[in-house]
């Protein structure tokens, strides 16, 4: 497993390029925010609970596609940028947060899963602010494979926990699948916080 490393800030950074392709997927799945969050919230119109869920669920699969593409156009077409190094990693919290919070406000994500959630958020806020300590000492902390992957199955986890009810009617073991892989998910989310503090306690100790 790779561990995380800093290194300092290059002297000549990237351009802002905001509208390259890279940045305009990054855009699409901060819109697609809003447009998840709100039809989990009208699902509780009658008639409209299942189909508004799938409706959320094939929103959110298109957002973890773009968040795919987005790197990969930008690796591929030599299209890096400062704005898409910046903005990437806030659209992926932006998404998984709202997420959480719907699904633990509908119930879908209850009891002892509730703390699953406030793990994975509390170390998204506790990375964002060591990345900020970081960055103004021109030091960048480096995204390892892990974490790459842990942010996969939270995706995943996420898409089970959105289709919940309307999923459970097909597969009756959705949601399960769902609130087990958020714990999964959880647990490679302290590791991975923790790899990524002991790489900037350094920084933090001088």
């Amino acid at each position: 497993m790779d561990g995380v490393t800093s290194r300092p800030i290059p002297a000549q950074p990237l351009p802002a390029r905001p509208f390259a392709l890279p940045n305009l997927l990054t855009y699409a799945r901060i819109v697609a925010v809003p447009a998840v969050v709100l039809c989990l919230f009208f699902q509780e119109v009658p008639r409209s609970g299942e189909w508004l869920r799938l409706v959320a669920l094939a929103i959110f699969i298109a957002a973890g596609v773009t968040d795919f593409f987005d790197g990969y156009l930008a690796r591929k077409w030599g299209e890096l940028s400062s704005f898409g190094r910046m903005l990437d990693p806030i659209a992926d919290k932006l998404l998984v947060s709202a997420c959480l919070l719907m699904l633990v406000s509908d119930g879908t994500i209850r009891g002892w899963s509730l703390f699953a959630a406030v793990v994975i958020l509390c170390r998204e806020i506790l990375v964002s602010g060591l990345r900020e300590y970081l960055a103004g000492l021109n030091v960048r902390v480096e995204v390892t494979r892990l974490a790459k992957w842990k942010t996969v199955l939270q995706m995943v986890a996420i898409g089970f926990l959105i289709a919940g009810d309307a999923g459970d009617a097909i597969v009756p073991v959705v949601t399960i699948i769902g609130l087990s892989l958020l714990w999964l998910s959880a647990l490679l989310t302290l590791y991975t916080g923790w790899d990524y503090f002991r790489a900037g306690l350094r920084h933090l100790i001088d």
